[in-house]
């Protein structure tokens, strides 16, 4: 598994995550499974929220692997905060809470990364300020970062953060393409060229900021898979075209179109099939040339100007 560094911090990860939203639902045997199998291909990055089954998700998650400090030092560790019933909460007092309740639940004294969960519109920054600084002095979080934030959301928390945001998480797909395609559609008058990203792509090479794609087999809003959908028959076609060349899945392949990106974007995958995941994993070792990754691209329904 090829390795990538976060944003601009010291740590170096696999360039394919484990997402553990569903953790929750497997018994912990399953789950030591599925962990297990991720760490044998090379997962270190294990994506968490504090939301993900009640909390269930990441309690599973540390009975799985009896988690101790000789397990703890071979993975990273992150989670998220700021996502409550009905509302959005980024105050100083729900995301220490949160923290507290993600540290208890996997059983370790710190947490690698906090991200705060989506916006909240009416964050306050100097409060969020004040957690994370106590955080970090407290040693229960090394490093912070967001997902699903535009640029100047991220310019008015770095305003008053003393740290470097090294992570936003976005929903990106070779389904679910908005962060690119008003890149390749400027000054048109078409619908690809409504900036719905701002330029979030461009913004995160700018200020070294790893974006991880989460979602990355789905189309729209989560709405399910594509890979192997009737719906998407010329998608799939060249899915399996590719696949058949290059010796790997289908779903690797989708995988692969990610890591092609110069972005070094990073993928988190949420798969709790220890077999599927191990097959996924293969798109580490994919090379798509430019035209494959466009053929994909346009195969996907896009056209480029």
């Amino acid at each position: 598994m090829k390795k990538i560094r976060l944003g601009t911090s010291d740590i170096k990860v696999s360039e394919i995550s484990l997402g553990c939203m569903r953790m929750g639902q497997l018994s912990t045997e399953d789950a030591a499974k599925v962990i297990g199998s991720a760490m044998e291909v090379g997962i270190d990055l294990f994506d968490h929220a504090d939301i993900y089954g009640g909390g269930k998700s990441e309690e599973v998650f540390a009975e799985a692997v009896g988690m101790n400090p000789s397990i703890r030092e071979k993975m990273i560790l992150q989670t998220k905060c700021g996502i409550r019933k009905g509302f959005f909460d980024f105050s100083k007092e729900h995301i220490l809470n949160s923290v507290e309740g993600s540290l208890n639940r996997l059983k370790t004294d710190y947490i690698d990364i906090l991200l705060l969960h989506r916006p909240d519109t009416l964050m306050e920054p100097e409060e969020v300020a004040e957690a994370f600084s106590e955080l970090k002095e407290s040693g229960k979080v090394r490093y912070f970062g967001v997902s699903n934030q535009n640029p100047m959301q991220i310019e008015l928390l770095k305003k008053y953060l003393k740290d470097d945001l090294i992570i936003n998480q976005l929903q990106l797909s070779l389904m679910h393409t908005p962060i690119i395609d008003a890149g390749l559609n400027v000054n048109m008058m078409n619908d690809p060229a409504v900036v719905r990203a701002s330029g979030v792509l461009e913004y995160s090479r700018l200020n070294d900021m790893t974006i991880q794609a989460w979602s990355p087999f789905q189309y729209g809003m989560i709405q399910g898979p594509f890979v192997g959908n009737d719906e998407f028959p010329e998608v799939n076609a060249k899915l399996r075209e590719l696949a058949e060349k290059k010796g790997v899945t289908d779903s690797a392949i989708a995988i692969a179109w990610i890591l092609r990106h110069p972005a070094k974007i990073q993928p988190v995958v949420g798969s709790m099939n220890p077999a599927r995941l191990t097959e996924i994993v293969k798109a580490s070792n994919v090379e798509l040339s430019r035209e494959e990754w466009y053929e994909l691209y346009r195969a996907a329904g896009n056209e480029l100007p």
